[in-house]
């Protein structure tokens, strides 16, 4: 269907008004110009054949890398509880923006239910957004806690917040566990 532009459906018969009859529009280009011209279709096989080596030879060039091997992790699945290590308090006792890629591919356990981190947030004192930015309160006293421990609210009334504090006791800093993706058990 070519393009019009409709700008008024109503004919006007006064020469002073502007005639807003329907006028054909330029068609849009879709596809630009090639570079080279394009081979007719009916080439023998032969002549498809080189054709189609000629332009590999121009077009592409081939990279001899040796590919890195994967190691083979055991999964999540298969290790038992007795071969996951907790991690020590000292690893969460550095600051916030250092903890939260840290913590990105680690295991939360509960029960059966294992997930794995998948996105954090870091939260410094100084940062508007940081509970811990007007000092200590009932709510807010965890976070002011030693690093390591786990500082849960509720947000909006619907929403509950995991955060990891970090830092040393008193600093008031902590990671938002944004997202964890299901490895096994039963949510």
């Amino acid at each position: 269907m070519r393009g019009f532009v409709v700008e008024n459906i109503h004919s006007i018969e006064n020469s002073n008004q502007p005639d807003y009859s329907m006028k054909r529009t330029q068609r849009f280009k879709r596809v630009s110009k090639p570079k080279k011209p394009i081979p007719d279709c009916d080439l023998d096989e032969d002549s498809a054949a080189n054709l189609s080596t000629q332009l590999l030879k121009t077009t592409s060039t081939r990279i001899k890398t040796k590919m890195p091997k994967i190691l083979s992790l055991p999964t999540p699945t298969s290790l038992t509880f007795d071969q996951m290590t907790i991690l020590p308090p000292e690893f969460f006792q550095i600051d916030a923006l250092d903890l939260a890629p840290r913590l990105l591919g680690k295991f939360l356990k509960r029960d059966n239910v294992v997930l794995q981190i998948t996105e954090a947030e870091a939260y410094r004192p100084n940062d508007s957004a940081c509970h811990g930015r007007f000092g200590i309160t009932a709510r807010t006293a965890p976070v002011f806690g030693p690093g390591g421990h786990a500082y849960v609210y509720l947000c909006y009334g619907l929403h509950t917040m995991l955060n990891v504090v970090a830092d040393k006791e008193g600093n008031g800093a902590a990671v938002l566990i944004r997202s964890c993706a299901p490895i096994s058990g039963n949510l």
